[in-house]
């Protein structure tokens, strides 16, 4: 069916494709376009554990920022550790430094009985000003639950993506 219509509609083929190409540029653009105003790598972040309750659940999508931010003691914030993939939203419980020192942070989960040394890189006893991502600056709640879908389950991400591929090469009109 679809070489078929490829054949005999090849213009309105690649109007679809185009379309689907523009829409999906167009979003990576306003991300990328977002990350260069917040001057952070990933200004939005789904909170995928629990150890921000009650504060925040899982599945939140929050919204940081970056610029000319100065990260205060109960200040929520992400941050990557060398070696690991997936970034960390924590409060910040002590500040050190700052100023002429450099400044180092040591954070906690909300939801959990201690500190976060242990999830630091092997011998860092605290973050540095360089290790975080953002600071939070707004949240929409349980909207992150469909990247928590699609990580848990991807063979759902797959089955929308053929979906909306398809519909959209079969579009009339």
């Amino acid at each position: 069916m679809l070489s078929s219509f490829a054949t005999s509609h090849p213009r309105k083929l690649a109007a679809q494709l185009l379309n689907f190409a523009f829409v999906l540029s167009t979003a990576f653009m306003l991300f990328k376009g977002l990350a260069v105003i917040a001057d952070c790598s990933s200004p939005i972040v789904v909170v995928l554990s629990g150890s921000m309750e009650p504060a925040m659940q899982r599945g939140d999508l929050i919204v940081l920022w970056n610029r000319g931010r100065d990260v205060q003691v109960g200040d929520i914030v992400v941050y990557n550790v060398k070696g690991k993939d997936i970034p960390i939203v924590h409060r910040v419980i002590k500040r050190f430094g700052g100023g002429a020192e450099p400044l180092q942070l040591l954070t906690k989960g909300d939801n959990n009985e201690v500190d976060d040394t242990d999830l630091y890189a092997p011998g860092q006893r605290f973050l540095k000003r360089g290790d975080v991502e953002g600071s939070l600056v707004g949240y929409i709640p349980y909207v992150g639950y469909v990247t928590i879908l699609f990580n848990d389950y991807p063979w759902v991400k797959t089955v929308i993506l053929a979906f909306v591929g398809l519909t959209t090469l079969l579009q009339r009109g």
